[in-house]
């Protein structure tokens, strides 16, 4: 899998939540759309375990990886990334505006300019990422089958509005007791209401993101969003970073 493919689909599914599902009633579309929507807003930071699958469609096998995660969002358009691979060992750290992949195994670091990477087809990517971006405006968004999992958790599908994204869907399980609270409350309490989200891509392949030990606006510090190559480490320039 290439880098800026990963890098997408990390970026897409940064919608993630904590909810733990619990049987509900059918709720509004409206309702679970503003759950999502109010809840991303009230996000900080998030720090998070996660389990990654890729399913090929092109051939018969599948792709896996683990490891942790830290987001934080910056000022304007600026998002601030880092995930450490502990299977396969790799790193993509990113401070808004320089991403760095690092490959420990074949002692190379690569750089390259942020924006340019979520240009075109990662556009609504990067929205989601800085927080700006709303599902009502970049998707059209509607219930997924008969819109609940075997937990009562309520599943969305959602297409990209602008053509030649570089996914064709997403799909996002949303905790059930989280939209009960906005019910409830009349606002989002739950700042990351996902149980599950997969990427499908325009060739049918799928990815999905499990995620555990989920602890969100803790305060992240700015040093874990920089990137130091170590001595002897070929660093390796992309167009466009300076």
């Amino acid at each position: 899998m290439t880098l800026p493919r990963i890098l997408l689909l990390l970026a897409v599914t940064l919608l993630l939540g904590t909810g733990v599902a619990t049987a509900a009633p059918s709720a509004p579309l409206a309702d679970v759309v503003a759950t999502l929507e109010q809840g991303y807003a009230s996000l900080r930071d998030l720090q998070a375990s996660f389990a990654q699958r890729t399913e090929m469609a092109a051939v018969k096998r599948a792709q896996t990886g683990s490891g942790e995660l830290f987001i934080r969002k910056g000022a304007g358009d600026r998002a601030l990334f880092r995930f450490n691979y502990a299977k396969p060992s790799q790193q993509i750290v990113s401070d808004g505006k320089t991403v760095w992949y690092y490959l420990p195994e074949n002692r190379q670091v690569m750089t390259m300019d942020a924006s340019a990477l979520f240009a075109g087809g990662g556009g609504v990517a990067l929205s989601y990422l800085t927080g700006i971006g709303q599902i009502s405006r970049d998707f059209t968004v509607t219930f997924a089958g008969n819109g609940r999992d075997a937990k009562g958790n309520h599943v969305l599908d959602l297409v990209p509005k602008k053509q030649g994204q570089a996914f064709a869907r997403l799909q996002l399980t949303v905790s059930a007791r989280a939209v009960e609270e906005y019910q409830r409350a009349g606002k989002a309490t739950v700042p990351f209401p996902i149980v599950s989200s997969v990427v499908v891509d325009q060739m049918g392949s799928r990815t999905s993101f499990e995620f555990s030990k989920i602890r969100v606006n803790r305060g992240l510090a700015g040093s874990l969003f920089t990137f130091k190559a170590p001595a002897g480490v070929e660093v390796i320039q992309a167009p466009g970073v300076k």
